[in-house]
């Protein structure tokens, strides 16, 4: 291989990029449009859920234990309601996606120190809302069952009781439980897997539909330097779209960066160069530019976004699912930013994820060059 050959390729690429600002905005611009988009819109966080409360006892009983709901950030009232069809109209119009009810002799019960029902009432086409929401209720049901018992240990002269076994619960890496600071690395890894394979799909493509290959094949250039010299003004944007997806997490998301933003570059780098000239390969393959984005938005996006554990835990999926995730390479770059950005971890942690990105780079490059050959036919 010669390197002025390679420059020369190079050198067209970028010229045909410059011209052609349809490539650049999809090469600059739509990473960033996806990063605001999903950043913003994608949350797994459950707080605010809206509730209306049927409040049958209206004792100061009763209106202390609705306070223990709205003092917490997890439910909002949206209204009150006095009987069942009320309730089930409040559910079904989505005003609200639980609904408390007390029952008429709550605070009768509670002064007897009988056990007191009181019916949740939760929207199940929510299955996940739902969920969460039954479990932050029995929370705040359990305390206030606690302040009932000390309130009346204290009321005999008697003293408070202790407990046994007293968890203490500490979250690592992220203290606040948000969200986006596990979504926003891993929508990087997402979202570099799908430009890159688009932008290179039609690169070899788009030769072939011009014209312009057969004039590329009676040069001397080799198909490795063709490759190397196509993917360069690629990768340049690739990193650059990289730096732009730090910043914005840095300064735009507030996520917290404890690892080295070299490793990132450096991973990152090695990432890009197996996406690239997979979406190389698929325009070598096709030899047609709408196919080929086509065929790169499947190859790319839905494995990337469902199978890379970005945003569903691996480990919940069938078996089969788990050992197919081990061929989808967005999987390793996602647990490389994951572990760098909240973690912190260096090189000896990561060092399996990595590897297997390089031969995932590696094997790439290699089949887009088998597979492009300087011939017609």
């Amino acid at each position: 291989m010669r390197p002025l050959r390679i420059r020369a390729m190079a050198r067209k690429e970028f010229i045909h990029i410059f011209r052609d600002p349809r490539s650049l905005g999809m090469g600059i611009a739509i990473p960033m449009i996806m990063l605001l988009l999903f950043g913003y819109a994608l949350t797994l966080d459950v707080d605010k859920v809206p509730m209306v409360i049927w409040d049958q006892s209206r004792s100061q009983a009763s209106r202390e234990f609705i306070s223990h709901f709205l003092g917490s950030r997890y439910f909002s009232l949206h209204g009150y309601v006095d009987n069942y069809p009320e309730v089930e109209k409040s559910i079904d119009s989505r005003r609200a996606l639980v609904s408390l009810v007390i029952p008429s002799d709550f605070a009768g019960r509670i002064a007897s120190g009988r056990k007191t029902p009181v019916q949740l009432v939760v929207d199940g086409s929510d299955s996940n809302t739902a969920t969460i929401a039954g479990g932050y209720a029995e929370v705040i049901v359990a305390a206030f069952s606690q302040d009932l018992l000390l309130q009346e240990f204290r009321r005999s002269g008697g003293v408070s009781p202790s407990n046994p076994v007293e968890l203490r619960p500490r979250v690592w890496f992220n203290a606040d439980l948000e969200s986006r600071n596990y979504i926003i690395p891993g929508l990087i890894a997402v979202i570099m897997m799908v430009i890159a394979a688009l932008l290179t799909s039609l690169t070899v493509a788009r030769e072939w539909e011009q014209g312009t290959m057969e004039q590329l094949i009676s040069t001397p250039v080799k198909a490795p330097e063709l490759i190397i010299g196509k993917l360069i003004p690629y990768f340049t944007i690739g990193m650059f779209d990289v730096f732009l997806a730090v910043m914005m997490g840095e300064f735009l998301f507030q996520v917290p960066l404890r690892g080295s933003v070299a490793l990132i570059f450096a991973q990152a780098a090695i990432f890009l160069i197996g996406t690239l000239s997979l979406g190389m390969l698929i325009s070598i393959v096709t030899k047609n530019q709408l196919l080929a984005s086509q065929f790169a938005m499947v190859a790319t996006f839905l494995p990337a976004f469902l199978l890379s554990g970005f945003a569903y835990p691996i480990r919940s999926m069938p078996p089969v699912l788990q050992w197919i995730t081990y061929l989808v390479p967005a999987k390793y770059f996602v647990i490389l930013l994951k572990g760098i950005y909240l973690k912190g971890v260096g090189p000896r942690v990561l060092l399996v994820e990595g590897i297997f990105l390089s031969v995932f780079g590696l094997v790439m490059f290699v089949l887009a060059n088998r597979k492009f050959k300087k011939r017609l036919i």
